[in-house]
């Protein structure tokens, strides 16, 4: 496997784990890097610092104890608050800066931003522009393909981000008005690496270490981006770079590996959100860790009416010896 230069920054393999708002906190960062993610990326920033000041957006800012290099993201369509933020974000410990010109959400391109500002390429330039000459850190750029069906434009900001001295890029395979609907295509992204020279990730229903060797395959891309894959599966970032190294399929997780891995997690998430922030988001994780489990929906309606830390650890090591009691050993 060749190694990914980010800038001045090698990274230890070549898989990210996605940006994704309200999932890629600090618990799940550390547990992904743990599990082999080569990079990991903050949630989503506004660029107006302003608003920093708030609980929510003080949650998503670094800290010493977040895996290293350490990327921030940020998102907005003002070019000097951009560049702005992009400076309080290095003063606060970030490595990278990466700008989200990917999320297709209705909050975020109203205003212009995120995906929004793939149909504006002089607008595109000016941002990166200003954000590039901030800063000193290496900084990376997340796209779509586009900004619909006929207007996939990918190459064109791809080309825009090589000039104005981006490191990197990520490429989602979807245009903004796709969302997260169909599946993902990887022609634009084989197309925007052959157009330019500097790394570019691949991203889009990469799911299992079958579809990365594909993807990898087929676009010749740098690297990959696991977003959605990776919610209640950190350890998908071993497999595949498992996989990657050698060609063969880890087995199955083990129920008591799966359990150990929650229980982790479930503590990690209550020391930082602390009370009753933590029992909340502790209830969308442990969902996705044993959606695939039998009796997971039944759980989930009891499991989501607990209101503590301690009821919530009894609850899953009960679901637990109840799934080992039915003889069950793997958890897929």
């Amino acid at each position: 496997m060749s190694m990914v230069r980010i800038g001045s920054y090698t990274l230890a393999n070549n898989l990210i784990l996605a940006p994704m708002a309200g999932v890629t906190d600090r618990p799940q960062r550390q547990l992904c890097a743990r599990f082999g993610a080569g990079l990991t990326v903050s949630e989503m920033l506004t660029s107006d610092t302003r608003l920093w000041g708030s609980r929510k957006s003080s949650l998503r800012l670094l800290s010493d104890d977040d895996p290293q290099p350490r990327s921030m993201q940020i998102a907005g369509a003002d070019p000097q608050m951009l560049a702005h933020a992009a400076q309080e974000c290095v003063a606060l410990g970030a490595h990278i800066i990466d700008i989200n010109m990917g999320c297709p959400a209705k909050k975020v391109c109203s205003k212009a931003a995120g995906s929004a500002l793939l149909k504006d390429e002089p607008l595109v330039a000016q941002i990166l522009q200003a954000v590039r000459a901030a800063v000193d850190v290496p900084v990376t750029l997340k796209i779509r393909t586009g900004w619909d069906q006929a207007n996939k434009n990918g190459v064109t900001i791809a080309k825009i981000a090589e000039q104005t001295g981006i490191n990197a890029l990520a490429v989602h395979g979807r245009t903004r008005a796709d969302r997260y609907n169909g599946d993902a295509e990887y022609d634009t992204i084989a197309l925007i690496k052959e157009a330019v020279s500097i790394p570019v990730f691949a991203n889009g229903d990469i799911d299992s270490p079958l579809k990365a060797r594909q993807v990898l395959d087929y676009t010749g891309a740098d690297g990959l981006l696991i977003g959605r894959a990776a919610q209640g599966r950190p350890w998908i970032f071993q497999e595949i770079n498992h996989f990657l190294a050698t060609g063969e399929l880890l087995p199955a997780i083990s129920l008591q590996a799966l359990e150990l891995i929650l229980l982790e997690h479930l503590d990690l998430l209550h020391a930082f959100y602390g009370q009753p922030m933590g029992v909340r988001i502790a209830r969308k994780h442990t969902h996705w860790y044993l959606s695939a489990l039998p009796g997971a929906q039944q759980f989930r309606s009891t499991f989501n009416q607990l209101d503590c830390e301690n009821a919530q650890k009894d609850q899953i090591q009960g679901f637990f010896n109840h799934l080992r009691s039915l003889g069950l050993t793997d958890a897929a």
